[in-house]
């Protein structure tokens, strides 16, 4: 509910005057998803095999909430940096995702986790294909 009524009063970065709000609110909340959900699979211990899954979906988390909160500002950033902010994440997400999904026949806090990687990668991915489309 904060995080939409914050994009009502949101301007687009320069160039970009006529950015679907929407879907940048839908890009913003998959960050969010994505930032719980892998913060809480990073606190789920199976045994050792999980260590560089919790180092992973911190990294994940970390990535979200950065990717977020520049979305949050657009008028401090550019249309190259907010692409390329973009990219990096899909690629975290991908690699956190693929690390989950190693474990998620017996996680399902890393299957939920692969899950949310997955709808951030496809909201990130709309949202750059968007920014291109009017570049």
């Amino acid at each position: 509910m904060m995080m939409g009524m914050m994009s009502k009063g949101m301007m687009p970065m320069a160039g970009m005057e006529n950015m679907d709000m929407a879907m940048m609110q839908a890009c913003m909340d998959a960050c969010s998803a994505c930032e719980q959900a892998c913060t809480v699979c990073s606190a789920q211990q199976m045994d050792g095999s999980m260590m560089s899954c919790s180092a992973m979906c911190m990294n994940c988390a970390d990535m979200c909430n950065t990717m977020m909160r520049a979305m949050m500002r657009p008028m401090g950033m550019d249309t190259t940096s907010m692409m390329a902010m973009l990219d990096a994440c899909m690629a975290m997400c991908k690699a956190c995702m693929d690390e989950c999904m190693t474990h998620a026949d017996m996680s399902d806090v890393c299957r939920m986790c692969a899950q949310a990687c997955q709808a951030c990668m496809d909201a990130c991915m709309a949202m750059k294909n968007a920014m291109s489309a009017m570049a």
